[in-house]
């Protein structure tokens, strides 16, 4: 593999191959911007969970049993803070929207209903009332949202001293989807704002961060429609997938850049051409560059095997994202810094001959620090990171989507009323559906409904609807807790579970399907603890696997693994601690630990791969001490920049307005400073030097020796040793020399002839 890489990087780093390969790259580049756009294709009606889920089999039940398709809920809420709710306005409202012919709106008539009816429908307060609505249709939640609007300002006029607010899953999709849309814009802005920021501030160089970014932009721009292309080919595509992906894409671009321009630096002090410089960079980089893009490659196609659809609708997505990225790392990255030369590195331009050693300020002291003292620092980092690792006993799981908008979001301000003054099971009510291919008395439904009634947690259950031959009927229940409470999942579960005991109660025979939200919850909950299990292992070998090729050795692939584990579990205890502490979040969605698992095991272990292969380059010519603080020190600087800058990008998902991305954005950058700083630059180093891994021979050249040295075979000298070279001659040490060189091949011997 690594001659490969290394014919292909010599060819291309040539003033003919650096021509071609921009070329290449900016032509296929525009044609694709030719092509479909990714925002054409994505899903309207993108649904999370798989076809096998108990839930979608339940609607997919019911729309074969009931053909006429109730649609979406909404509630529409009308509230005054002082005083009570003006009735004649609401009824005015409603009769605004119903005359305007939204499409896909239905709405109860209130005018047909006497006043003892109307009356429930406000709150014990009088300070609120509710209209139940109806958007039916497949439409999804861009679409649902542009409906909320319509009767948003349909109503408007109409609605007097009431506020007015559209809630329920029709209310909070549309809101979800707008949410989306308003921030990736601001997401963007945000990640290029920090990346340039930081990257002048740490190279003091302008080109420095701007031929990172020029690389960035081009990768993003045909990264962006070959998606589009996949999406064009049938591919289902979701806001939440499109957002994360740019950032990955940005934060792997100028990773990689980092380390192709830190290693040019130090050639351009060799060679003094630029050309030649940059082909010694790549034949030492270029190998380790594209393991550490196949570990996030591999990672990301791991997620195939999620039953999760958001995951394993990464998996395609992202996995261009990589293979792209990777193909760049090798052939536009270097391609760029060669074009522009010594004149990258203005104002600090290096000069041909002058001191290459790179110490990289206070990574000269940790480095020696490190190999003089490996337990005491091992051991420290290794109880720092068990302690807050202990953390992950405490993780809460939230499903309530509403509590992770902005407080001031319209359906999570009706949301929130409705709440606070109506039964909370109202928002979204389970929907049951009983199917008896026999037919069913009346009777013995009511018999049924009375069961569910009688089960804890449970406010109502009426019977919603029994189709023409009696074989099927619909039910409709509500909990007295939120729909979408951990106690309501919970509930609902062991409801599931003794389903066939309802029916046999009811004197009833068939099956008993449960639809709607909290149904919804529960499957994603079950699917996920499925899905973290099979993505951890799998992850884990395929990554093993990959270290294995890189460094020939299992011990060695195992202390990195095992490493960014406890680095991974360390950084999701402590960013549960401080999430909760510095900004409120006692729990946390579903779907955040995988997250934060998939990228920060992924893009975890590149630093390791970067210093790692750095060591096994410098044991090649140097003891293992000597060769493990030379890596710890000339790769310090450009991972832990690096690091700084790939955390500071994924910080900026902090500026997302939905609290999962806030929280996955900070744990991950957490993690990221953790495994850059501790884990990299100690606990690895610290590890490999205590067990004395790496410590095998490697091939030395042999000397040009003037003349041969013959003495008897000696054991045990004490004050000097001596190592074969052959069967030429011996090179002696002294004990201060034979220190430097420890774990070389060094005896107290010499060969006689």
């Amino acid at each position: 593999m690594g001659s490969i890489i290394r014919k292909v990087t010599d060819k291309l780093t040539t003033p003919k191959g650096v021509r071609i390969t921009l070329i290449v790259w900016v032509a296929a580049m525009l044609m694709l911007s030719m092509g479909p756009r990714p925002s054409e294709y994505k899903s309207p009606n993108f649904k999370a969970l798989p076809a096998e889920a108990a839930s979608m089999i339940a609607e997919a039940k019911l729309k074969e049993y009931f053909t006429d398709d109730r649609g979406t809920p909404a509630i529409l809420v009308f509230h005054r803070e002082q005083g009570e709710v003006d009735v004649q306005a609401v009824l005015k409202t409603v009769q605004a929207i119903a005359e305007a012919n939204i499409e896909h709106v239905d709405l109860l008539d209130l005018a047909a209903l006497p006043d003892a009816v109307l009356k429930a429908f406000v709150s014990k307060d009088g300070s609120t009332m509710i209209v139940p609505a109806t958007l039916s249709g497949e439409l999804g939640g861009s679409q649902l949202g542009e409906k909320v609007d319509a009767i948003l300002q349909a109503g408007e006029p109409a609605r007097g001293a009431n506020q007015f607010y559209v809630t329920g899953p029709a209310g909070i999709a549309g809101d979800t989807v707008r949410l989306f849309e308003r921030a990736d814009f601001v997401l963007l802005l945000a990640t290029v704002g920090i990346i340039l920021v930081l990257l002048v501030i740490i190279y003091r160089s302008p080109l420095l961060a701007l031929i990172p970014l020029l690389a960035t932009v081009i990768v993003h721009q045909t990264v962006n429609q070959l998606v589009g292309v996949l999406g064009a080919a049938g591919l289902e595509l979701s806001s939440q997938t499109v957002s994360i992906m740019s950032v990955l894409l940005f934060a792997a671009v100028i990773d990689y850049s980092l380390f192709v321009f830190s290693r040019y630096r130090e050639e351009l002090c060799r060679y003094e051409n630029k050309h030649e410089a940059m082909r010694e960079a790549m034949r030492a980089t270029g190998k380790p560059v594209l393991i550490a893009g196949g570990t996030v490659l591999a990672s990301m196609l791991i997620l195939f095997f999620a039953d999760f659809r958001d995951y394993s609708n990464f998996a395609p997505v992202f996995g261009t994202a990589m293979a792209m990225i990777m193909l760049a790392s090798v052939t536009l990255v270097p391609a760029l810094f060669t074009a522009f030369g010594r004149k990258s590195f203005w104002p600090r331009v290096p000069k041909f001959g002058e001191e290459t050693e790179i110490k990289h300020g206070i990574w000269g002291p940790i480095a020696r620090f490190v190999t003089a003292r490996p337990a005491v620092t091992g051991i420290t980092v290794f109880l720092i990171l068990v302690v807050t690792a202990l953390n992950v006993w405490n993780l809460k799981f939230e499903y309530d989507m509403v509590k992770s908008f902005p407080s001031d979001m319209p359906s999570r301000v009706g949301y929130e009323i409705v709440e606070a003054r109506y039964n909370k099971g109202e928002l979204a009510p389970t929907t049951i559906l009983l199917v008896n291919e026999t037919g069913m008395p009346q009777e013995r439904i009511n018999a049924l409904a009375d069961q569910l009634r009688a089960q804890p947690n449970v406010a109502s259950v009426r019977v919603s609807r029994v189709n023409a031959d009696r074989t099927a009927a619909e039910l409709s229940l509500s909990f007295d807790i939120s729909p979408y409470s951990a106690e309501a999942v919970e509930r609902l579960s062991a409801m599931r579970e003794e389903a066939d005991r309802y029916i046999r109660d009811a004197g009833l025979s068939g099956q008993l399907y449960f639809a709607g939200t909290t149904a919804s919850l529960l499957d994603e909950r079950n699917i996920n603890r499925s899905d973290i299990a099979k993505i951890v292992v799998l992850e884990t070998v395929l990554i093993l696997l990959l270290l294995y090729v890189l460094t020939r050795s299992f011990k060695m692939s195992l202390y990195m693994m095992a490493t960014i584990l406890l680095s991974y579990a360390s950084a999701l205890g402590l960013g549960l601690f401080l999430a909760d502490a510095m900004f409120g979040f006692d729990a946390i969605s579903t779907r955040v630990p995988v997250y934060a698992f998939i990228f920060l095991v992924a893009l975890g272990i590149d630093y390791n791969i970067i210093m790692v292969s750095r060591f096994l380059e410098e044991r090649q010519r140097r003891g293992l001490r000597d060769a493990l603080e030379t890596a710890v020190r000339n790769t310090g600087g450009v991972i832990s920049s690096a690091g700084v800058i790939l955390a500071a990008t994924f910080a900026a998902l902090m500026t997302m307005p939905i609290a999962d991305l806030f929280v996955f954005g900070f744990i991950v950058a957490l993690g990221i400073l953790m495994d850059t700083f501790l884990v990299r630059g100690l606990l690895l180093p610290a590890l490999i030097l205590f067990l004395k891994e790496g410590t095998k021979s490697r091939p030395i050249p042999i000397p040009d020796l003037s003349q041969r040295w013959c003495a008897k075979y000696i054991w045990r000298r004490a004050a000097s040793f001596w190592r074969p070279i052959g069967r030429t001659g011996v090179v002696r040490y002294t004990v201060p020399e034979m220190a430097a060189h420890e774990g070389c091949l060094i005896r107290d011997e010499s060969w006689i002839e």
